[in-house]
């Protein structure tokens, strides 16, 4: 505008002093002095601690930080950088602008951290340096870990985790729940008995989050008890042993129920004959005959606690010849389900005689005519529940259905390995205390019907880590098949396993060191 209106301006130039330490030209500044000799004059990372000794535990690899806390770091991590400047003295003094590790060899026991800091010096003029800080560091065992460096075996909690079932498909599942969230990390030991697992954990908190941990996917009760070890009358100090026994609920999935009339009663008349559908902290239970379901948390069940009428080892497989779907539908913690009128028979009588059941099932969304299903036959079974005999009128069907078989479609690929694997727990197996009676075949038998429940229930995959199988994907090819397949789990639902061996990480520094030299 002045330039437009024909104004004189006056150009503004920025002044500039001579250094009174060498006499060359500068920007003012309170101290009228360059930056090469005010640092030259004054210090600012005097008082910082340049030297600190920091104590590691190699066992579990903690830091320890005075006077009794230990805080699990890894290397160059954000925890670690973090405990580290904390630990330089006189560092309030100054303000901490950045700070950064410098690379030291893993093995040579030294960390450096670069910190860049900043001070009001001569006259408020404010001064940036930089220093390095070297930490040593020293091996010294945690109080837990030379406990049990001590004695292996000097446990202070154990949690016996026991189901009373004739299988092991709910510790295969909590095994696979633990591997992924690392809840056993604390464990000193862990033992597989008959009837479930101990745990033994070096400090009774531990076994407390453990057991909070088992109860967020199961229905459970426990109780504990306390035995006293030692007494120090002057110090009046107590050491005990606690020992905690937690029961999971005996009812699994696909178990057929007959409920307890006072509890259908509260359940609007519910059942009384029940398939278990799914379990977690809940207990879903669905009437097959009409459709209506309902959730029983740990509490309910423990009220008035029951068994299953059946198990899942007492299926019968039915062959399908007709289906008449009824329009009625219903959605169970996202499974579907659907009402049919179906017309089957005994694969076991074929050639024999020609026996047929109209049963009403849940299975109309799965089930087509040829097709196999898993059933109860309740016409020749034998139990001896208590519950079923307090009905008078109950009108028993003589077949209930409860899932459909893919035994036939498995047929194909029977003796080939899965594109997928799972890991397992690391545990010792006391053949005296299950009294001989651990049979390996049974065993690979639970584990591979396991592994089917994995493959049919998408649910489960849920908490569960899958990863590839590095040997079927050498080895395998895709079969081209015709037609309905059995259930597999998808390939984007699979984890890469990491695994870096030393070779790894020392061809990883060589190219870092390549890099470097060239930069």
């Amino acid at each position: 505008m002045a330039g437009e209106s024909g104004m004189f301006t006056v150009q503004q130039t920025v002044g500039t002093v001579l250094c009174c330490k060498c006499g060359i030209l500068i920007p003012p500044n309170a101290a009228n002095m360059c930056v090469n000799c005010l640092r030259s004059e004054v210090d600012i990372t005097e008082a910082l601690q340049k030297h600190v000794i920091i104590i590691h535990c190699a066992e579990c690899n903690r830091y320890l930080q005075p006077p009794r806390t230990w805080i699990k770091a890894q290397l160059e991590s954000k925890q670690l950088l973090t405990f580290c400047v904390k630990r330089i003295k006189n560092l309030n003094k100054v303000r901490l602008v950045h700070s950064e590790f410098i690379w030291t060899e893993p093995h040579s026991k030294r960390l450096k951290v670069k910190l860049k800091v900043q001070k009001e010096v001569l006259n408020s003029a404010v001064i940036e340096q930089a220093c390095m800080v070297e930490y040593v560091v020293q091996d010294q065992m945690c109080e837990s870990c030379s406990r049990v460096q001590t004695n292996p075996d000097q446990w202070v909690a154990a949690v016996q985790l026991r189901q009373h079932v004739s299988h092991r498909r709910t510790f295969f599942y909590l095994e696979q729940l633990i591997l992924k969230h690392n809840a056993a990390v604390r464990a000193i030991r862990i033992k597989q008995t008959d009837h479930g697992l101990d745990f033994f954990f070096a400090n009774r908190i531990h076994a407390v989050k453990f057991i909070e941990f088992i109860q967020k996917f199961v229905p459970i009760k426990s109780r504990h008890d306390k035995q006293l070890v030692s007494h120090d009358i002057k110090s009046n100090n107590y050491n005990y042993k606690f020992t905690f026994s937690v029961e999971i609920c005996p009812i699994c999935r696909e178990d057929l129920v007959c409920l307890p009339p006072k509890l259908a009663a509260s359940l609007g008349n519910l059942g009384p004959l029940v398939v278990c559908t799914k379990i977690s902290n809940n207990i879903a239970l669905l009437d097959p005959l009409t459709l209506r379901h309902c959730f029983l948390d740990a509490e309910q069940y423990w009220r008035a606690p029951f068994t299953s009428l059946l198990s899942s080892k007492k299926l019968v497989e039915y062959v399908v010849l007709d289906v008449d779907p009824i329009p009625s539908e219903v959605n169970i913690g996202g499974s579907k389900y659907v009402m049919a009128d179906a017309q089957v028979a005994r694969v076991s009588d074929f050639g024999k005689n020609d026996t047929m059941f109209f049963v009403r099932t849940h299975l109309g969304h799965v089930l087509n005519a040829g097709d196999y299903a898993l059933g109860y036959d309740l016409n020749a079974a034998n139990n001896n529940d208590m519950e079923i005999d307090k009905y008078k009128s109950l009108v028993i069907p003589e077949v209930i259905l409860v899932k459909k078989s893919y035994e036939e479609m498995r047929q194909k690929t029977r003796g080939k390995p899965r594109s997928w694997v799972i890991k397992s727990i690391v545990k010792e197996v006391d053949v005296s205390e299950t009294r001989g009676r651990v049979d390996e075949e049974k065993m690979i038998d639970e584990y591979e019907q396991f592994l089917r429940d994995i493959e049919e229930y998408p649910d489960m995959r849920f908490n569960i880590s899958l990863y590839r199988n590095k040997e079927y994907q050498a080895t395998e090819m895709a079969d081209v098949t015709d037609g309905e397949e059995a259930p597999s789990v998808p390939l984007e639902e699979l984890l890469d396993d990491l695994k870096i061996s030393n070779e790894d990480v020392v061809d990883d520094d060589d190219d870092d060191v390549d890099e470097g030299m060239m930069e």
